[in-house]
């Protein structure tokens, strides 16, 4: 079996997946310059993470989705088992977000200068007015129930555990005075684990758990680690014992 669902990704679920890339890349620029970029910066993206998912024959389990409202913009913070949390979150989320991603992912070819044109938020924190400029930048797109989306271990996990929380995400909430959505993903790590090597796809559940809100109560040094600790926690709580 595992060798017929090899056979399939190269035969059938690469070339179908390469296509819908690019495509989904000129749709979301073409879309964001001529069109309604809310509306393309997010759904083709949206539509080709699910269909990513559904191509691969990958089961999704989703919980708590009832915990977020369409017309409030959050800060969603989750923790990073691997490149299939991309796919997970924008294809089964269901709200309006931008990521918040690293200045270096610009460059990728392409699909950087597409996710440019989509308003990701790129985050330099070479300097204090670059920090600043990118508050701005989150400011200006957080508006009508529109979401970022960031991964406060910065990197994917090596072992499927969760790393330290960087303050980001955290200080971006503080600073704008928005809530906190913990997300909880598992499965993504037995999916495609962080390998330097070229393997296949393992079939595997992907499990995203939506959390309530934790609300900022002030503002300043105190609450900002207070909203990390707190969110640490409970993404923490809900993960499979072999990754706690």
């Amino acid at each position: 079996m595992r060798i017929l669902y090899n056979v399939y990704q190269i035969c059938v679920a690469l070339p179908l997946l390469i296509f819908i890339t690019l495509a989904t890349a000129v749709i979301t620029i073409v879309g964001c310059t001529i069109g309604n970029g809310r509306f393309w910066g997010y759904y083709p993206a949206a539509i080709w993470s699910w269909l990513f998912c559904r191509i691969l024959l990958l089961p999704v389990e989703v919980e708590g989705r009832e915990n977020i409202d369409s017309k409030t913009s959050y800060i969603f913070v989750a923790n990073h088992q691997g490149a299939f949390d991309i796919f997970l979150i924008f294809g089964f989320l269901r709200h309006q977000f931008r990521w918040m991603m690293k200045k270096s992912l610009e460059k990728i070819p392409f699909v950087g200068y597409a996710c440019k044109k989509a308003k990701h938020i790129f985050v330099d924190q070479s300097t204090p007015t670059t920090i600043y400029d990118t508050m701005k930048d989150a400011y200006n797109i957080l508006q009508g129930g529109m979401s970022v989306v960031v991964f406060p271990e910065g990197t994917r996990s090596k072992t499927g555990k969760m790393g330290r929380f960087r303050k980001g995400g955290f200080l971006l909430a503080d600073y704008l005075q928005l809530p906190i959505v913990p997300i909880t993903l598992d499965g993504p790590f037995q999916v495609l684990p962080r390998t330097k090597d070229i393997t296949f796809v393992k079939r595997h559940k992907l499990h995203m758990i939506i959390h309530k809100p934790i609300f900022p109560q002030e503002k300043g040094k105190n609450d900002i680690n207070a909203l990390t600790e707190q969110s640490y926690q409970v993404i923490h709580n809900d993960l499979p014992d072999s990754f706690k």
